[in-house]
């Protein structure tokens, strides 16, 4: 048996310990088991544990699930991602109710310079079919992790033009990977791990509860630069989803509809009050984001006036292998501490070497 793996999937079975206990316990000890065998007095000293969750843990003997849920996992190979793990998404780090443990079926990296999602209502209309598959076909040959949640409608929809413009696709589950919600998108749940993967953060037998699809939403949200809202309501899961991405400062695109229409009325809500820029094409989506290509082979300037630190040398050899790179592959890459990458980006968006893009990209400016 996998000792690390039981503790960490024991860390998330502990009453009173969330996703922000657990990301202060492992920031504090390093590891799952250590929070296990840490002192009581200790554990309760800590900023947003306390008594009753230092005695949980303490108490917690449950450990049986957490074999009969590592017994699944080697069954049907299902890569458990901790928030510690290079593999784990790195954007969801930025967030301050990250998942502590996701389960991944898939083949995907979760880590690509460019992911969106892609959301709306569950009955669409032909247009929001239509924009949706124009959308994912303008982006075929980019490299775009299409992410949604295999829900009817739009969800299904953009999973499927990715799949058939040989786009990478993830759907986020609110529920075990035992078990696929709706049932009749088995079979494209069983594309997308081909061509992708399936995301969850609930253990095998967990059913899709309605309190299970808010908490699956943050993940969708948290881990795209953007989230791209189709059609909607003024009320249901697309809002929520658009609601956190603008909480965790990510880019909201809203497709304007007529007003007349109810399936518009949210898209129409989130551009009027500023929540999310009117999406036209993917045109203008590229350009928001900074997925231009480079225009010019010219040598950087930097390379020829300004006097580089060791630390700013390997930030622009990073940013040098694609067009724009994300904060966290920096962070993974560089090897720096986050004040040291902080400094450097500064130095060199002054000196005019690089220049930040929204969903905190960077590029180079030559």
């Amino acid at each position: 048996m996998n000792n690390d793996l039981l503790y960490k999937i024991a860390l998330t079975l502990v009453p009173n310990v969330g996703c922000v206990q657990a990301k202060t316990l492992i920031e504090t000890y390093g590891d799952a088991e250590s929070v296990f065998k840490a002192k009581k007095k200790e554990l309760s000293t800590l900023e947003n544990i306390g008594l009753i969750s230092a005695a949980n843990i303490k108490s917690f003997e449950d450990f049986s699930i957490a074999e009969e849920e590592i017994k699944f996992i080697e069954k049907y190979k299902i890569q458990p991602l901790f928030i510690t793990d290079k593999n784990y998404p790195q954007r969801l780090l930025n967030c301050y109710d990250t998942p502590t443990l996701l389960y991944y079926r898939g083949n995907a990296s979760l880590n690509v310079s460019r992911i969106i999602n892609i959301i709306g209502t569950r009955n669409n209309t032909d247009y929001g079919k239509q924009v949706t598959e124009k959308l994912v076909n303008d982006l075929a040959g980019m490299n775009v992790l299409i992410v949604s949640g295999l829900a009817y409608g739009i969800d299904s929809i953009a999973h499927k033009a990715a799949l058939q413009n040989k786009l990478e696709t993830v759907a986020v589950l609110a529920h075990g990977l035992q078990t696929i919600y709706p049932r009749q998108h088995k079979s494209l749940a069983k594309e997308i791990t081909e061509q992708g993967g399936l995301l969850t953060e609930f253990r095998h037998y967990e059913k899709p509860d309605k309190y299970n699809f808010p908490k699956r939403n943050r993940i969708v949200a948290g881990m795209a630069d953007a989230t791209i809202v189709i059609e909607t309501a003024i009320k249901g899961g697309s809002m929520i989803t658009a609601e956190l991405a603008n909480n965790y400062n990510r880019d909201v695109f809203a497709l304007p509809g007529r007003i007349s229409d109810a399936k518009s009325a949210g898209c129409n809500y989130l551009i009027q009050s500023n929540k999310a820029a009117l999406f036209t094409d993917a045109k203008d989506l590229i350009e928001s984001l900074g997925w231009q290509p480079k225009k010019t082979s010219r040598k950087l300037q930097a390379e020829l006036f300004i006097e580089l630190s060791e630390d700013e040398k390997i930030i622009i050899n990073l940013l040098k292998q694609k067009d724009s790179v994300h904060i966290d592959e920096l962070n993974i890459g560089s090897n720096l501490s986050s004040s040291s990458i902080a400094a450097a980006i500064l130095n060199l968006e002054l000196q005019n070497v690089i220049t930040s893009l929204p969903g905190k990209m960077y590029k180079l400016v030559y």
